[in-house]
């Protein structure tokens, strides 16, 4: 193995075993307006910051020893400005922020991998006892915590924002006039394909507390063509009338045979020519790659579902042509390991 590529994974060794500390100070970096106040002064000194967070000058040396550690934060000639990704992604508050990504990740995701070994040796999700309730998926127990199912929900849909240009810029998306989004959570996806198709009408499809999320929502340009129908996607038949059905980062949360299941469903409700969308993280064809695969699969089967992962897109391509499809096409290499996957029902 040549030298640089050892260098390069000890590299990363010495970045795992760090991260979660780093990843934290990058978070207290947000919550305490760090990022934003450099990005509108961007050569402070340690006293402007001091005076902005309003935290002990201790506590605020050590962050900033963690966020130039992280490389996020940069010091020059004793004055800190924000580095290039910081500036970019961390420093402003919108629906798409990643402020809302790493909250989310913080406060639900994280606390989860101290559960990964025994996780992976029961096969079951076993970081789920955290979570009051008896069902079997965090979404169906958060359902009776509404605090941290917005929490949730607000993660998801910041990093649906940064992910689904590549849904969204298809040009077999932007034929479809009817479409089902199938677990389609708070509606993000939803609003957005619906301002950018004004001739199109989407029904999110999803389970009543969540559909509420999603009917909060709904953009006053879109009043009219959004809507929800609550059901479960595994009881309740599809609804019919619709020329498309998405499935938008749900399809990687179940197990094969769920997956098989939610495809033949998908197939009945749509007529001839119907096609579906299967939108999400792609695990590379070897199953070796991706830090975003590999981070969502072992959140999915340590907490959330208990099953599922990334799958490559060759697993999809498979499971849209055992369910009758033709036409089977996959766009790859999209923004954050994602892919799409296009079948259409003969």
């Amino acid at each position: 193995m040549p030298a640089q590529d050892v260098d390069r994974q000890y590299d990363r060794f010495r970045l795992i075993v760090n991260g979660p500390a780093l990843f934290n100070a990058v978070v207290a970096g947000v919550e305490l307006g760090v990022f934003a106040f450099l990005s509108e002064h961007p050569k402070a000194e340690f006293e402007d910051i001091r005076r902005h967070v309003g935290i002990p000058e201790h506590s605020l040396r050590v962050l900033l020893l963690g966020l130039c550690a992280s490389e996020m934060v940069l010091r020059e000639d004793g004055r800190y400005h924000n580095a290039a990704p910081a500036e970019e992604l961390l420093a402003k508050d919108g629906p798409d922020s990643w402020r809302h990504i790493l909250l989310g990740w913080q406060r639900i995701y994280y606390p989860a991998f101290a559960h990964t070994t025994s996780a992976l040796r029961s096969g079951t999700n076993t970081a789920l006892s955290a979570h009051p309730g008896t069902e079997p998926t965090l979404y169906q127990r958060l359902a009776r915590d509404p605090e941290t199912e917005e929490i949730l929900h607000a993660s998801m849909a910041a990093f649906t924002l940064q992910s689904m240009s590549g849904l969204l810029e298809n040009a077999e998306l932007a034929t479809v006039r009817r479409l089902l989004d199938v677990g389609g959570g708070d509606g993000t996806t939803a609003f957005r394909i619906a301002e950018r198709l004004p001739e199109a009408e989407v029904t999110v499809f999803e389970m009543p507390s969540v559909g509420r999320l999603a009917e909060r929502g709904i953009p006053s340009g879109t009043a009219g063509r959004v809507t929800v129908h609550p059901g479960n996607i595994f009881e309740d038949d599809f609804p019919e009338g619709f020329d498309a059905i998405l499935f938008s980062h749900v399809l990687e949360v179940f197990s094969p045979d769920q997956i098989r299941l939610l495809l033949a469903k998908a197939v009945r409700a749509l007529p001839p020519g119907g096609r579906i969308f299967v939108y999400g993280f792609h695990a590379s064809a070897d199953e070796t790659a991706g830090v975003f695969s590999a981070r969502l699969s072992l959140y999915l089967n340590v907490l959330a579902s208990g099953q599922g992962m990334a799958y490559p897109a060759e697993d999809y391509e498979r499971w849209l042509r055992e369910a009758g499809c033709d036409r089977v096409t996959t766009y790859a290499g999209l923004p954050y390991e994602h892919g799409l996957v296009v079948a259409a029902k003969p």
